[in-house]
């Protein structure tokens, strides 16, 4: 029982070490917000993402970062989300009109999804993010002129991306080129950060 125990108590010791020691997150270049590089390397240092792709939306930058199992960046690009701030959502938002949503509810959530590939009701590939929420990231859509998606996502500051009914939406190029080979082919994991309170509160580390 007792070499039982010590090699039970050496295993965890050097798992343990290994997850404490891992490298961070790599932003090839990229210079993140502090808050969208700490989640990224918490997820590297405690393997949360269970060896499944990940992405990072940082809201308050309106950027999606997407990473291989490894954490090695495939991608960056500017991202629309929900028109309203906010971190929570209507988990039936499949069961509505999304048209009819009202402006506060046009949110696009915070939190650690586990995503899945599929299709929206046009037929068009997405990644479902939280499908009961209706909650997804999918490449620009044909839109109203006025919404002028394309000039927001190609603009120079986060403040005129919030448009969205709540999806993340990235150009079609980067869809094609980083979304699609990564995210949306598997499962993979989302952790769309929030903007009423702190990563370390959402996510749980100390």
């Amino acid at each position: 029982m007792r070499s039982f125990l010590l090699h039970c108590t050496t295993a965890f010791a050097l798992t343990w070490g290994a997850i404490s020691h891992a490298a961070p997150a790599d932003f090839a270049g990229q210079l993140p917000s502090h808050e969208a590089r700490h989640v990224a390397d918490w997820v590297m240092e405690s393997q949360d993402n269970t060896g499944l792709p990940f992405a990072v939306v940082d809201k308050k930058a309106a950027r999606l970062y997407v990473f291989d199992a490894a954490g090695r960046l495939q991608g960056a690009s500017a991202a629309l989300l929900g028109l309203a701030p906010g971190d929570h959502g209507d988990a039936n938002l499949n069961q509505r009109d999304l048209s009819r949503l009202a402006r506060h509810e046009r949110t696009t959530p915070a939190g650690r999804f586990i995503a899945q590939p599929g299709r929206n009701l046009q037929g068009e590939p997405v990644v479902w993010v939280d499908y009961g929420a209706a909650l997804a990231i999918h490449r620009l859509r044909p839109a109203p002129a006025h919404e002028r998606r394309p000039a927001r996502l190609d603009s120079a500051t986060p403040a005129d991306n919030r448009i969205s009914l709540g999806c993340v939406v990235v150009p079609v190029d980067f869809y094609v080129n980083a979304v699609e080979p990564l995210l949306g082919r598997s499962r993979s994991v989302i952790y769309i950060l929030p903007e009423t309170r702190a990563a370390d509160e959402m996510f749980g580390w100390d």
